[in-house]
């Protein structure tokens, strides 16, 4: 059923991306169902093609793989963005029939490892000159398994990659059966971090409704212990960087999240425990689940009458699945604005109190829906 809402949903692309007039089939083996690449499907009655969503911008360029395509999307911008394609399905919406942002920050986290593995592909391409060879080499060598997106020289090291800071900016909420478009890209975050930026565009006005950017460093994945980058590593992934921001620099978030305790925090829910299916390939728990748990405090009100317009979280310590975790959120009116609400949240251990998140949030009250 929820292919069948994923392939009605598509048939909202723009004039010219697609000529279908009923449900398609998805392709299968991509790394996220739902992508928006289909192909001839026979519905006993008729075949219906759909143009694939693929399109050559101006100045970006596009890998040759897969027929255009790789893992579900393709490089663009002389290759140093990453674009893939979602239909928002009914699952990822909440109660008002738009996307969550625990949706959002999904989307950005599947992209995020999709686009590292492009990234080894085309490392392979530049190394060993063909599309084949490299793919091959992919293949056998299995130069993007050791954790997500860990290169050569850091799996030799033990090494992967672990998020920092996230900041998201949401200008509006896609609704169910929407198109959207995420392009991600990478950059230089000080000596010894990669910065990793994210935009999402309406697939249908072509308009950008989200934006984030985040912080991620390496750690020993034995030790679990943060390492410098090493010059070899830092050789590998330089050719990538990409001189762009997603949020300018004025609307970065840069002021201090203060630690709530439990005389400051509104509202305390405790017994939250991570569930084995809460763990990722690195062993620890998924950050986009840290989200999750942080919106456990907010008041039912807050999430039914406000929009959350902006986040940030500041990652602190691992948690494991055998920690018992406390979720603490307080409130205030954003400046003068009655319509505005700013949280500031924490994530901690029950046991020992040790912070895990903080996070603070922006909320905007929800406009009226009118009902034609």
């Amino acid at each position: 059923m929820a292919s069948m809402q994923t392939a009605a949903a598509a048939l909202r692309l723009r004039d010219g991306r697609s000529t279908c007039v009923g449900p398609v089939q998805f392709s299968r083996g991509w790394r996220r169902s739902g992508c928006v690449k289909m192909k001839a499907a026979d519905m006993n009655t008729r075949k219906i093609h759909v143009t694939p969503l693929r399109e050559k911008r101006s100045g970006g360029g596009e890998a040759e793989a897969n027929g255009g395509y790789l893992l579900g999307g393709f490089v663009a911008e002389d290759r140093f963005v990453y674009r893939q394609t979602f239909v928002i399905r009914s699952y990822e919406t909440g109660p008002d029939k738009t996307a969550t942002m625990e949706t959002l920050m999904n989307l950005l986290q599947v992209i995020d490892h999709v686009s590292r593995i492009c990234h080894d592909f085309l490392t392979m391409i530049r190394e060993f000159g063909s599309q084949e060879t490299a793919l091959n080499h992919v293949s056998s060598a299995g130069v993007a398994g050791n954790g997500f997106g860990a290169t050569r020289e850091m799996s030799i090291r033990k090494l992967i990659w672990v998020v920092t800071r996230i900041q998201l900016q949401v200008d509006v909420y896609s609704s169910w059966g929407d198109v959207v478009e995420v392009d991600t890209w990478v950059d230089a975050a000080g000596k010894n971090g990669m910065r990793r930026d994210w935009i999402i565009r309406d697939y249908n006005t072509n308009k950008i409704i989200s934006r984030a950017t985040s912080t991620w460093v390496n750690m020993n994945r034995e030790t679990r212990k943060v390492s410098k980058i090493p010059d070899e590593v830092r050789k590998e992934i330089q050719p990538f960087y990409l001189n762009k921001v997603a949020i300018t620099p004025q609307n970065f978030d840069t002021h201090k999240i203060e630690k709530l305790t439990d005389q400051t925090a509104h509202r305390i829910h405790n017994g939250l425990a991570p569930r084995w299916s809460d763990m990722d390939a690195n062993q620890h728990v998924n950050n986009v689940k840290y989200f999750g748990w942080l919106l456990e405090s907010v008041p039912i009100n807050v999430l039914e009458d406000y929009n959350m317009t902006s986040m940030t979280l500041e990652y602190r310590r691992e948690c494991r699945q055998s920690n018992l975790l406390e979720s603490l959120t307080t409130i205030k009116v954003n400046g003068e604005d009655t319509q505005m609400l700013e949280c500031t949240h924490l994530l901690r251990m029950e046991e020992d109190k040790a912070d895990i998140v903080r996070a603070r949030s922006v909320w905007q009250l929800k406009q009226p829906r009118h009902n034609i």
